[in-house]
């Protein structure tokens, strides 16, 4: 007599607990809290290639950020009076380390003529250089009117004079303080008519 096989018995809770590898798989749902998030991209990256994240860096304080700022005044004045040794005009000098985040120091001065614009360039890169400042841009309208040199913590604007009245850029920096200066009288602009022709 052949023995007749039972069908088997529906799985019940209990038999779920205790043979977990037959159990229904549990469908994911969104939010749900044991479903493993993806890696990120970049991360998967960075332990490919071995290369580690670089941490976050603080910025540093504003009053670290400014301990040197005597001796950064200090040598703007000096290079504004690399400026006056090629006979400039009108120097100024801006204080604008408290307003400005990509420089501490803006000068500004004026030449009689392109020539002149370009030796005072010049003559200000070789006074920097020789303090081991060098220039990280210059810039210029082209024909001497306008130069700018840019060395970092400090920023010089030299302009042909009718070209400094055009611009007027000290007016954009009127509420920046302004670095005292001791000007000569032959730098000081008395009779614009008879110095400049027109632009």
């Amino acid at each position: 007599m052949k023995k007749i096989k039972r069908a088997a018995k529906p799985a019940t809770k209990k038999s779920r607990k205790a043979n977990p590898s037959k159990a229904t798989p549990r469908i994911p749902v969104r939010g749900d809290a044991r479903k493993k998030p993806k890696p990120r991209a970049d991360a998967f990256l960075a332990r490919r290639s071995g290369v580690r994240s670089r941490e976050l860096q603080q910025t540093p304080t504003a009053a670290a950020a400014h301990r040197d700022l005597p001796e950064l005044r200090a040598l703007a004045l000096e290079a504004m009076d690399a400026a006056l040794d090629k006979k400039a005009l009108m120097p100024v000098l801006i204080d604008v380390s408290g307003l400005a985040s990509y420089t501490d120091f803006i000068g500004i001065v004026s030449g009689r003529s392109d020539r002149q614009v370009d030796a005072i360039a010049d003559n200000i890169i070789a006074f920097m250089k020789s303090r081991g400042r060098h220039v990280l841009g210059q810039e210029g309208s082209g024909g001497g009117r306008w130069t700018l040199l840019d060395f970092g913590s400090l920023v010089v604007h030299v302009f042909y004079h009718p070209v400094r009245e055009f611009y007027d850029l000290e007016s954009l920096w009127i509420e920046a303080p302004r670095v005292k200066m001791e000007i000569p009288p032959e730098s000081m602009l008395t009779q614009p008519d008879a110095l400049y022709g027109a632009l």
